[in-house]
């Protein structure tokens, strides 16, 4: 029998609440599937036939919450994500953890029983509130709508309060839980409200006021992940050398110094080094925190979105929500000089480690002309490295794409190697976990690229630079549902047959090699080719240097490009 129109109150909550998710500025819903979340699913998947929200749906919840991840990290908006009871909400957990640590405001809508059915073995029931502890900013338990007056309304403050918890500054910005029991009948046909105008989402302003910075010599500035454009403009403005990582969005520049590692352990360099002003979440090396935890250096912390204040050994001075420069840059010649030797010292060594392949021929005899052919030859046959990798990726992206570092040895290599470049780097390094890497990408990838026309690559392509393991502990996100969008997306995958980045950590000095491998570098042999074909992906293996440029070519359909690598 078909229930009339308005028979069910969770189906009325759910489009009173989505609406006014709609109307506060959010633009993205993911879900996936179940029966106790099946009145959120229907209102969302009815808002999108409005053209109101756009709807992604992931069978697997882990990769629905990375997904929306990536889309709230590439928009700077709340995303919303959306679960049925059960396993299904513990299996965002990780998902959430990245977005406490990183200041992501990623809003999930789990559905649960009413409170008559907890506590008494129902299936698909377990203690939802409070599941994700204090991961998130806020969490709310919704008692089962009923039909009563005035239930719309509390939908739409519900909504409102979620939207000021997951963003209301820089320092509280992240996740908030909204567990919303639900009773039968648990879907309905609903009428869409009258559409009003969607305001523009505010995002979160500083809370305090900027901290003055005096102009001071011995002073570097530090750009750790996410610290963005105002660390290298910090910089410039203090005339000092800039230590930014790669995913830092500081990574340009003429301060920049890529060298960074080697040069703190110079003489009259790191060694002099009085002042340190930080900018966003630096973990891609050891210098850094010994650097701060020095007795005779004073740290300035700009705090970020990110939930802890970066503080090695408990040894910083003081915390900003935000810096302004006073005075003009150290225009002295000990001014310049400070800042000299640190630019040109880290580029000597990057020339210096370069080693090419390739010496031009300064003859025109036919012996020596042969020999530069043999040489060329010689080069473009020879395997690929990590360096080589890494800076081809980095060489081949352009400002209108997108790039994704996997946690793995190549965000390293990379952060050591590659020169400044003005490009949208991401990485999840809030908790620095290889889970969710391909998911958090195509959500980067779904959300820059929507609304941009194909005409003349404008919609650029998102690359996904990732060690072997991180593609396999993810590679349930590389299914895309029927009907689902497929963006330019391009995984960039480099095969070292496991987890050698535990080669390059104490315990490869200390560990006998047999339990090594067995337990930290788990070796695989997986038929990457086969897995790409399974989940309708084009392939492109790369055997030596020659191939490389021409397989990192954008491609109008997701592309794994498989690159083995030395162990």
């Amino acid at each position: 029998m078909t229930r009339p129109k308005n028979s069910s109150p969770a189906s009325l909550f759910a489009i009173a609440l989505l609406d006014e998710f709609i109307r506060l500025g959010v633009h993205d819903v993911v879900l996936s599937p179940g029966s106790r979340s099946q009145a959120l699913a229907l209102a969302a998947a009815q808002l999108e036939a409005a053209g109101r929200i756009r709807l992604r749906v992931r069978i697997d919840e882990r990769g629905a919450g990375f997904l929306a991840l990536g889309l709230a990290v590439e928009t700077r908006t709340p995303v919303l994500v959306i679960t049925t009871s059960g396993t299904a909400v513990a299996n965002l957990h990780p998902a959430v953890l990245e977005a406490h640590h990183s200041g992501v405001p990623l809003i999930v809508i789990s559905a649960d029983r009413p409170l008559d059915l907890r506590d008494i073995g129902a299936n698909q029931t377990t203690n939802q509130p409070g599941i994700f502890g204090s991961a998130v900013r806020a969490s709310f338990d919704v008692v089962a709508p009923t039909g009563l007056p005035r239930e719309a309304e509390s939908a739409a403050r519900l909504a409102r309060e979620a939207m000021t918890a997951a963003g209301t500054s820089v320092i509280t910005t992240g996740p908030v839980h909204l567990n919303i029991a639900f009773s039968e009948p648990l879907s309905a046909e609903v009428d869409l409200p009258d559409q009003v105008p969607p305001q523009a989402y505010a995002a979160p302003r500083l809370r305090g006021d900027a901290l003055p910075i005096y102009q001071a010599p011995a002073t570097i500035v530090v750009a750790g992940h996410g610290a963005g454009e105002v660390a290298e403009a910090t910089a410039r403005a203090l005339g000092a050398p800039l230590l930014a990582e790669v995913s830092s969005g500081a990574h340009f520049g003429p301060n920049l110094v890529v060298a960074y590692r080697e040069l703190l352990a110079t003489i009259e360099l790191g060694d002099r080094v009085e002042r340190v002003i930080v900018f966003g979440h630096p973990t891609l090396s050891r210098e850094i925190p010994a650097l701060i935890q020095r007795a005779d250096v004073s740290t300035v912390v700009v705090r970020s979105a990110a939930f802890d204040d970066y503080n090695p050994g408990h040894a910083v001075t003081t915390f900003a929500d935000a810096v302004r420069v006073l005075g003009e840059p150290d225009d002295s010649r000990a001014g310049r000089a400070w800042l000299g030797r640190w630019v040109t010292t880290s580029r000597a060594l990057l020339e210096q480690q370069d080693s090419p392949d390739v010496e031009l021929a300064v003859s025109s005899e036919p012996s020596a002309q042969a020999a530069f052919s043999r040489q060329v030859l010689a080069s473009l046959r020879a395997p690929v490295t990590r360096r080589a990798l890494v800076e081809a990726v980095w060489r081949m992206t352009w400002p209108h794409d997108r790039l994704v570092l996997g946690a793995s040895r190549l965000i390293r290599e990379a952060d050591r190697v590659v020169p400044g470049k003005k490009i949208s780097v991401h990485a999840n390094r809030g908790l620095a976990g290889i889970d969710g890497t391909i998911a958090t990408a195509t959500g980067i990838a779904l959300a820059s690229q929507a609304g941009v026309t194909e005409a003349a690559g404008a919609a650029g392509v998102t690359r996904v630079l990732l060690g072997d393991l991180a593609l396999l502990h993810d590679a349930g996100s590389l299914l895309f549902g029927v009907g689902e969008p497929r963006p330019r997306i391009q995984v960039v995958v480099g095969n070292d047959g496991g987890g050698t980045i535990f080669d390059s950590l104490e315990v490869s000095a200390t560990a006998p090699a047999g339990p090594l491998d067995r337990v930290m570098l788990t070796a695989q042999n997986v038929s990457i080719e086969q897995l790409a074909a399974a989940y309708g992906w084009e392939y492109r293996r790369v055997t030596n240097r020659g191939e490389l440029d021409a397989a990192l070519t954008p491609s109008d359909v997701p592309t794994i490009v498989e690159v083995p690598l030395a162990r």
